[in-house]
C-alpha cells in the first residue's frame, strides 16, 4: 500500500483532470471526479482523500455546494479543500474562503505553484494533527474531570429508567467505531464517544409514573414520554460553550428522529437528521434490543442486527447500518468488555 498522500482532483472538463494528474501523479495518488454528486461519495470512502482541488464552475451542483457539503458534515470536514478555477474576483476568493477552502489556484495552472500549495497545505493540516495531540495529552486530566461528571449524567438517567451504566459506555463506544469507519477524524470520533452517554439525558425530568410504566403508554403519556428530548436539551444547554457539550445537545434532540422522518421531535428526515445523532440512533438501538432489561429478555445479536437491516431507509440511514454491519466483530468486542454485571 502506497505512502503517497493522496489528491482528489474535481473537473467536469477532462482535460483539466488530465493536467493535474500530469502534474501530481509523481508524488502523489491521485482520484479524480467529474462532477461534485461523485466527489461527495468518493470524499467519504476509506482511505479518503488527504486533500481535494475543486473546480469552482461545474454543472447541476457547482464547487461552492460540494465545498458548503463537506465542510457541514464531521467525516469530511477536516479535509483541506483548494478551489481550482479561472473565476478569481476578489468577492469569490472571500466567498470559497468563508466556505472553509483554504487556498486558491488559478487556471491556467502553473505546475510548480500547484505542486506547492498542495504541499504547503497537506504539512499545515499534518502540523493542524500534531497539535491536536499535544493539546490532548497536556488537558487530559481536566477533561477527564470534566468527562468524568458528565458520564455520571448520563448514568443517572438510564438508572432512572432501570437501565445499567454499562449502556451508556456501550453505546458510545458503538458510536466511536462507526464514526471512525464512516470517516470522522480521531478529534471528532472521540468527541461523539463522550458526548452520546447524554442522549437521554432528559429521562431526568420524566415522572416515574411514566418512566417506569411496565405496559404500553396512552398518547398522553407518550407525549409526556417524548419531552424527555426538550429536557435534555434544556439540561445540556447550561454548559454549550464547548464543542463536546454542542455535540452533546445535537445527538440529544435528534437520535430519535427516524430517516423516513416519522421520529420526534421534529419529524427531521434523511441527511437533514444531523450524522452525530443518525450514529447514535443506530447504537442505541442495537444495545437496547441486546440487553435484558426488567420487562423484556435480551435479543439475539443475529436478530438485532436483523431489525437494523429490516428499518434500512426507514428508521435509520442504510449508510450507518452498512457500516454497523461492517465493524460487528468490533462491536461484540465492546459488548463483551462493557458487559451488564
Amino acid at each position: 500500500m502506497s505512502s503517497k498522500p493522496t489528491v482528489l482532483v474535481v473537473d467536469d472538463t477532462p482535460s483539466n483532470l488530465d493536467v493535474l494528474t500530469g502534474i501530481l501523479q509523481n508524488d502523489y495518488q491521485v482520484k479524480v471526479a467529474i462532477n461534485g454528486h461523485i466527489a461527495l461519495k468518493i470524499a467519504t470512502i476509506q482511505p479518503q482523500p488527504d486533500i481535494i482541488l475543486l473546480d469552482i464552475m461545474m454543472p447541476d451542483i457547482d464547487g461552492y455546494q460540494v465545498c458548503e457539503t463537506l465542510k457541514s458534515q464531521p467525516n469530511t470536514a477536516h479535509i483541506p479543500i483548494i478551489f481550482v478555477t479561472a473565476k478569481i474576483a476578489p468577492e469569490d476568493e472571500v466567498k470559497g474562503l468563508e466556505l472553509g477552502a483554504v487556498d486558491y489556484l488559478t487556471k491556467p495552472i502553473t505546475p510548480a505553484i500547484a505542486l506547492q500549495r498542495v504541499k504547503t497545505q497537506l504539512a499545515l493540516y499534518d502540523q493542524q494533527r500534531t497539535l491536536y495531540e499535544k493539546v490532548k495529552e497536556q488537558t487530559s486530566e481536566i477533561n477527564q474531570g470534566k468527562l468524568e461528571t458528565l458520564q455520571s449524567l448520563g448514568r443517572a438517567a438510564e438508572f432512572k429508567d432501570n437501565e445499567t451504566g454499562m449502556h451508556v459506555k456501550r453505546m458510545s463506544h458503538y458510536c466511536y467505531i462507526l464514526a471512525r469507519s464512516m470517516g470522522f477524524n480521531e478529534q471528532d470520533a472521540e468527541t461523539l464517544r463522550d458526548a452520546a452517554p447524554m442522549h437521554d439525558v432528559g429521562k431526568i425530568g420524566i415522572p416515574d409514573k411514566v418512566l417506569l410504566k411496565p405496559g404500553k403508554l396512552d398518547q398522553e403519556e407518550w407525549t409526556i414520554m417524548q419531552r424527555h428530548v426538550e429536557y435534555g436539551v434544556e439540561i445540556l444547554g447550561q454548559f454549550s460553550d464547548s464543542k463536546l457539550m454542542r455535540m452533546a445537545i445535537e445527538v440529544a434532540q435528534n437520535h430519535h428522529e427516524k430517516w423516513d422522518g416519522s421520529g420526534y421531535p421534529n419529524g427531521t428526515s434523511g441527511q437533514a437528521i444531523p450524522l452525530t445523532a443518525r450514529i447514535a440512533a443506530v447504537a442505541d438501538v442495537f444495545d437496547a434490543l441486546t440487553s435484558e432489561r426488567p420487562y423484556k429478555a435480551a435479543w439475539e445479536v443475529d436478530r438485532a442486527v436483523g431489525l437494523l437491516v429490516e428499518e434500512k431507509g426507514q428508521h435509520f440511514d442504510p449508510d450507518v447500518v452498512e457500516h454497523f454491519e461492517k465493524n460487528i466483530d468490533e462491536i461484540l468486542v465492546i459488548k463483551e468488555r462493557f458487559k451488564d454485571e
